[in-house]
């Protein structure tokens, strides 16, 4: 059984997109980042630096005590190479598939949440800024477009490399015309079809979170230093 620490996020996406085509049970525990939970003492016990997706495997790979892990990338890993699914098994695939999966987390998911923050959530709209991320966001859009030409899935089969990239390339909030990269709409709309994907934002759907100010969520998402 797993205990999966998750908000209604592209990072929480993923592994909700993985427990449900890998068919493993798990039990969600919602944390409300808009309203703070992330600071949890119990939460940062399992997730120090205070980000979801977090999970406690308790029958973890290779037995012992329940294995806390946090960082979405480090998860999908794991569990890839705990149920044998996801991820090839000889070098050269596997490596294929983990350079993807490091790609987004080093470059499409901050980029694109850069891109996001300044153009909807920035309480000052600041032109260099915005420009600076939405040019940053079509060039990696097009690195993604072309790695799919002539491919059902980002490395040819379905891998956690593209569990973990179709949630930042879905919302379509990036200032970004998709008809401009067919192969990415192509994958897209595979993914969109997949039943495991489907459940996964079934899930996000049911997770309600009461409503709270622009201002509150702004302080508690963007005002952090050392101390909060």
């Amino acid at each position: 059984m797993i205990t999966l620490y998750y908000w209604t996020t592209p990072n929480g996406h993923k592994m909700t997109i993985f427990l449900e085509e890998a068919g493993l049970s798990y039990r969600l525990a919602p944390i409300n980042i808009a309203k703070g939970e992330q600071f949890d003492p119990a939460f940062l016990a399992v997730s120090p630096n205070n980000k979801i997706p977090a999970m406690v495997d308790h029958e973890p790979l290779g037995g012992g005590d329940p294995l806390p892990l946090a960082e979405s990338g480090a998860m999908l890993e794991y569990l890839a190479e705990k149920t044998g699914r996801f991820l090839p098994t000889d070098p050269r695939g596997k490596y294929r598939v983990l350079q993807w999966l490091y790609w987004q987390m080093a470059h499409l998911g901050p980029m694109l949440g850069q891109n996001h923050h300044f153009r909807k959530s920035a309480a000052e709209k600041i032109p260099y800024a915005i420009d600076r991320y939405e040019k940053e966001s079509e060039r990696l859009y097009g690195i993604l477009d072309d790695q799919l030409a002539g491919r059902d899935y980002i490395c040819d089969d379905y891998s956690i490399a593209d569990m973990a990239c179709y949630p930042w390339i879905l919302p379509d909030n990036q200032g970004i015309d998709i008809g401009e990269f067919p192969n990415i709409a192509r994958w897209q709309a595979t993914m969109a079809s997949r039943p495991g994907v489907r459940k996964a934002y079934a899930i996000a759907d049911q997770v309600k979170a009461d409503p709270v100010t622009e201002e509150d969520t702004r302080k508690v998402l963007y005002g952090q230093g050392r101390r909060r």
